[in-house]
């Protein structure tokens, strides 16, 4: 991927080298690798793991040391959140909105969120609450040991997926999909999570699309990597490893094939009106 020499965002907040103490949660987004596992083997929502897994404050020592270097992995995440908000700024400006750009915490370990704390275990995670994407860059070499996951382009869809939850979070989409837990049967809940699952990958695809066509970022290879980054997340590929079955009515992300479906419908579009996938019946996504 071609990403030095433009912009980077005034919005990322880097606080790797600080540890804060507090009420750590074990949750995230993209990754949700122990969340996520939990959920696979009882049907429970992901979202509430996160609260019930909560470990009591004091369990997280206070200690800080001086904040990290401004190194590439700064610039690189900098530069990609600037491309997102050029990108979904303008969309929004074509249909008379206002796009209003998340944050991105880039932290090392654990870090501070609304209401406790969060390992970077857990992968890469939207929070609504504070509109912001929370990310410790060695979830990344973790995929890359365990699932081959590699690529700066991986990364970068990574990033451009949690941004597509805070697209969603802007159009009102998300409060809709969260406000149905506990009104209705965990196995709709659980599609639900699904569809806005793969229309978050479909934004990224949106993104790539854009991005491209304004910097040419993409180099040999780039889209397999994001393909590849998205399969490997695919519930279906997660249960497999963890359990050696599926369970489809438990699926809350998508299947592997799905995920690169939908990516690859929005990177060759590049139209938000191509992405309704509340609208598709479910067995058609």
């Amino acid at each position: 991927m071609k990403w030095e020499g433009r912009r980077q965002s005034t919005n990322v907040e880097d606080r790797r080298g600080m540890s804060p103490a507090g009420r750590t949660i074990l949750g995230g987004g993209f990754g949700l690798l122990l969340i996520l596992a939990l959920a696979l083997f009882t049907g429970a929502d992901p979202l509430q793991l996160m609260s019930d897994l909560a470990v009591e404050p004091g369990a997280v020592q206070t200690q800080q040391s001086a904040p990290a270097p401004d190194d590439d992995i700064r610039k690189f995440v900098g530069t990609v959140l600037a491309d997102t908000e050029d990108v979904w700024g303008e969309s929004f400006a074509r249909s008379g909105r206002r796009y209003a750009p998340p944050r991105l915490v880039l932290y090392s370990g654990v870090t501070r969120v609304p209401g406790g704390m969060a390992q970077g275990a857990s992968g890469p995670f939207y929070l609504p609450a504070d509109q912001t994407v929370y990310l410790d860059f060695s979830f990344f070499e973790q995929m890359r040991r365990q699932f081959g996951m590699r690529g700066d382009f991986a990364a970068a869809y990574v990033i451009a997926h949690e941004v597509g939850h805070h697209v969603q979070q802007q159009l009102g989409l998300t409060d809709k999909v969260h406000r149905l837990a506990g009104r209705v049967p965990q196995e709709e809940f659980n599609r639900m999570s699904v569809r806005l699952e793969l229309q978050a990958d479909f934004l990224a695809g949106v993104w790539a699309y854009h991005a491209q066509q304004r910097w040419d970022i993409l180099e040999e290879g780039d889209i397999d990597e994001a393909i590849n980054a998205a399969e490997v997340v695919g519930d279906d590929r997660l249960q497999e490893s963890a359990r050696g079955y599926v369970v489809p009515d438990s699926f809350t992300h998508g299947t592997a094939e799905q995920r690169r479906r939908w990516f690859l419908k929005g990177f060759r579009s590049g139209r938000l009106s191509e992405g309704d996938t509340f609208s598709i019946p479910y067995n058609q996504l």
